[in-house]
């Protein structure tokens, strides 16, 4: 990766720029561990499996979004440089 960047930099003199597909991926992605991570201090603080599930899957879903938008608004920062 840190050899594309350089590569690229050189033939395009450009930054390069996330997909919308690579946002999605990672999304995804740090929300199954975050969500885990959630599941796990809920099922501590709580002692309740459901409990923690619960609290697990209404989490997940509010903070992919926020997560997709905070990364286009970063991917959209850096082209305007």
């Amino acid at each position: 990766m840190f050899l594309d960047t350089v590569i690229n930099k050189k033939i395009n003199n450009t930054p390069p720029r996330d997909s919308n597909l690579k946002s999605v991926a990672k999304t995804v992605s740090w929300r199954v561990i975050g969500t885990l991570d959630t599941i796990m201090i809920s099922y501590f603080i709580t002692g309740d499996t459901s409990m923690a599930f619960s609290i697990g899957s209404v989490e997940v879903v509010t903070k992919m979004v926020l997560y997709y938008f905070h990364e286009r608004a970063w991917a959209y920062s850096k082209i305007r440089r």
